[in-house]
């Protein structure tokens, strides 16, 4: 019985590796954010079930500005300015939380950067670029 199963067992183990890669290859992570107001951390690109998030790391700092704001350029040079990264509480019911991780629309079809964009100074708190332009798709 035990000798059944052992093919299975060594199938099952290399089909959990293969998944395991797979998944991993399908992240990329920005190199550290440089700018006027954001020098840390990252931002992490993951595809899963055809959709694009962009994650930053834990050892990023939200910048004390007044607006800042997610926004990402691709390979032709085409900025989009996507989500606030803070939400404010409602009327003191709840805390304010920061979106630490955002889904990218399906019309960008590549990041080749990701900046911290303040909306009311109109200015790029800091950026971190890819080595290469990742594809959302």
């Amino acid at each position: 019985m035990i000798r059944n199963a052992l093919p299975a067992l060594i199938l099952s183990a290399a089909v959990v590796a293969m998944t395991a890669t797979a998944t991993s290859a399908q992240m990329r992570t920005s190199k550290t954010f440089s700018g006027a107001k954001v020098n840390a951390g990252t931002a992490t690109l993951a595809i899963k079930d055809g959709k694009a998030t962009l994650t930053l790391s834990n050892d990023f700092v939200v910048p004390d500005t007044p607006d800042p704001h997610w926004q990402v350029v691709d390979s032709k040079g085409n900025v989009y300015l996507l989500q606030r990264l803070g939400v404010k509480s409602l009327g003191g019911i709840a805390k304010d939380r920061i979106n630490m991780s955002i889904t990218v629309p399906s019309y960008v079809r590549d990041i080749a950067k990701v900046q911290i964009y303040c909306a009311w100074a109109e200015a790029v708190l800091g950026e971190a670029a890819f080595d290469a332009p990742q594809s959302t798709n």
